[in-house]
């Protein structure tokens, strides 16, 4: 597989997708990158940077969970060039994570911060999952407390969903498992953004808190806009103008680059889809939508457009419009897809 992936980057240059631009961030995530060699790992940022121009201070991460790293890991990713993990913790009990089925214990998240900062690791991302039948509010706020207490600048915060035909959702339709209650994730996101805001974190995404100076630029250059390069089986790319995603079969994958072929779909965003990208990923943001640049964009009538749209939202105090500029209120954040597709054109 690894020599499929350093024969996509090559292809992937030639192809020109993402133009000249310098590159900021590299992101080692989907499936478990945890998993790959260390040669493996050093080859793909050898081969990513004799293609690419890469910012000195560029943030380097790799995405992994509490079981799946080890001290020798922690060591080689540190040497590699890797300067920020991404690590799902998703709880500190037992009985949540079980739930969820996730493979770690409480224990060796609670363990994974003290390891990686031996190993010199300073930049973290964490993810915690709320809205679970048995986090009851006071565990949430303990999970909430226990980032504040281990000095992070940076938490990622979601609420559980379960996807269709996974295992857990066979367990709940099974009644194996209790489903989840939605005015319980409501609450709990109430409880995080009040709880955050206290500790002076920035909620400038949605799902995103970050003490100032410290937000994921991976995250952000996502929903920014910024043109993204993805590499591996079912990955996607984006690039403003249009989407492409890989074949998810491995040997096809595999088959189609030995052809020099590389082994995409891909879709041509028409003016509107664009526009509703950009509703879509900056309704999210602390920024919010910018009106201006819509109108030099997409045109002054889709900038009118939604002012008027947006009014009936500022009177219910969901958004609130100065500067030209749409922002989601607290209250709005609660409900930020269905606004944003209310926007869409």
């Amino acid at each position: 597989m690894i020599s499929g992936l350093l024969k996509e980057l090559e292809l992937q240059h030639q192809n020109n997708y993402l133009g000249t631009a310098d590159l900021d961030t590299i992101y080692f995530g989907g499936g478990t990158p945890s998993l790959l060699e260390l040669n493996e790992i050093e080859a793909i940022l050898e081969t990513v940077t004799s293609l690419w121009n890469l910012n000195k201070d560029a943030e380097i991460t790799l995405e992994a969970n509490p079981d799946d790293i080890t001290d020798l890991q922690l060591e080689g990713w540190k040497q590699a060039g890797i300067n920020r993990l991404s690590i799902g913790i998703q709880s500190l009990y037992d009985e949540d994570l079980e739930w969820m089925n996730r493979a770690h214990t409480a224990a060796q998240a609670r363990q994974v911060l003290a390891r990686s900062r031996k190993a010199g690791f300073e930049q973290f991302t964490v993810d915690l999952i709320y809205g679970t039948p048995g986090l009851t509010d006071e565990k949430w706020m303990n999970n909430l407390k226990w980032v504040v207490d281990e000095g992070l600048c940076h938490v990622s915060c979601y609420a559980l969903t379960v996807e269709d035909k996974t295992p857990l959702s066979k367990q709940i339709s099974r009644q194996l498992k209790q489903d989840t209650d939605p005015e319980q994730q409501r609450n709990q996101f109430i409880m995080l953004m009040d709880f955050m805001e206290q500790q002076g974190f920035e909620h400038y995404e949605i799902s995103n808190f970050a003490k100032p100076g410290h937000r994921s630029r991976h995250n952000s250059a996502y929903w920014n806009g910024t043109p993204y390069l993805g590499i591996g089986p079912s990955a996607h790319s984006f690039n403003g103008r249009s989407r492409q995603w890989n074949c998810s079969n491995n040997r096809q994958y595999i088959e189609a680059l030995k052809q020099n072929i590389l082994p995409f779909e891909q879709e041509m965003l028409t003016p509107a889809q664009q526009l509703n990208e950009y509703i879509m990923t900056h309704l999210r943001l602390a920024e919010g939508c910018n009106l201006e640049l819509i109108g030099r964009e997409y045109g002054a009538e889709q900038s009118l457009r939604l002012e008027n749209l947006a009014k009936t939202y500022e009177q219910r105090g969901w958004l609130a419009a100065s500067n030209r500029k749409l922002v989601l209120t607290r209250e709005g954040k609660l409900f930020a897809d269905r606004i944003a597709a209310e926007l869409f054109l």
